[in-house]
């Protein structure tokens, strides 16, 4: 099915700058990669400034929960992004769902989810970008609010560190992992961050895992419902999974498909580089920390408040296409 929406693309009559959301509800059922337990989780349309909201329905004798996708939310990062309030833990393994919707350049939507993991489906962010292609995005009325980062502010932990660099003209990704195995090893990938690049290149590659890890996942409680079809399974000397592996590099890919649904915990669009090396959840959601902690490294900013031509750090009419809706 043709994607859908109200407005098309720049250089096809997008409104440049204005905040995005879904035409209709859309949902998707399937297992949690650790808990392995059923969930429906359904995508719902919402309003100018809304941003991304998690509801937690179906809790047996309680309230529906509903929190905001912000750093504040992070309750855990071992094995997945889980976001949580006073309350405790709400949802495990956002990161897939909240991959595709910044990726497409969806700025505000309620994700509806009735158990308390989000479904794994294939591994990858690829269904929720189905997904969102089947009911289209629509362009509001409100004007886009970008997280500009201003100065380098860099982590480090070992040998990895996670480093946002100030880049106005786009989101970009620099993703670099090195793995003791021959089928791995060490595979470095740098993508500026837009709907066409997002679907092309990173939402198909699907989470992995080693062979020699399941019996220590499985006795801590972890990846409960992985198999062959929502994981990329690789033993000492070949990969599993019948059909091979997506991309030569996958594993890279689905690493930097984790980091773009983390560094949607900045609540809105960014605008910057961040450079990741051997890392993770955990690494990015330190160095976004870290970011947001220091504001003299970034400011909050409209298209209408960007500066003009002739700046420093000009290239207004370079920013939209970063986060255009990739609608027709």
């Amino acid at each position: 099915m043709g994607r859908r929406g109200s407005t098309t693309a720049k250089g096809r009559g997008m409104k440049v700058g204005r905040q995005t959301t879904l035409c209709e509800p859309v949902a998707l059922t399937g297992v949690g990669v650790h808990s392995g337990l059923p969930v429906t989780l359904t995508l719902h349309p919402a309003d100018s400034n809304t941003g991304i909201r998690f509801l937690r329905s179906g809790l047996e004798g309680r309230c529906d929960r509903e929190i905001r996708v912000e750093i504040g939310a992070v309750t855990a990062t071992d094995f997945a992004t889980v976001l949580g309030d006073a309350s405790g833990p709400l949802v495990s393994t956002a990161e897939h769902v909240l991959a595709a919707l910044r990726g497409l350049g969806v700025d505000n939507a309620v994700v509806e989810i009735d158990g308390p993991e989000a479904p794994i489906l294939d591994g990858s962010a690829a269904p929720f970008v189905d997904a969102i292609d089947r009911v289209g995005i629509k362009t509001l009325s409100a004007a886009r609010r970008y997280l500009r980062v201003l100065k380098t502010v860099r982590v480090a932990t070992d040998n990895a560190y996670g480093e946002f660099r100030s880049n106005p003209r786009a989101f970009r990704v620099e993703t670099e992992i090195e793995f003791e195995h021959a089928l791995i090893g060490r595979q470095s990938l740098a993508i500026d961050v837009r709907p066409d690049t997002f679907r092309r290149d990173i939402a198909r590659a699907r989470t992995f895992g080693f062979m020699r890890d399941v019996a220590k996942l499985w006795g801590a409680g972890y990846a409960l419902g992985a198999s062959l079809e929502n994981t990329l399974v690789v033993t000492h000397n070949r990969v599993l999974n019948p059909e091979g592996t997506r991309f030569p590099d996958e594993f890279v890919r689905h690493k930097m498909l984790d980091a773009i649904g983390d560094l949607a915990l900045a609540g809105v669009p960014l605008l910057g580089t961040y450079r990741s090396v051997r890392g993770g959840h955990k690494l990015n959601y330190a160095a976004l920390s870290a970011l947001m902690a220091d504001t003299s490294a970034w400011v909050i900013e409209t298209e209408a408040s960007r500066p003009s031509r002739g700046h420093a750090d000009l290239a207004v009419g370079l920013v939209a296409p970063a986060y255009a809706p990739d609608v027709s």
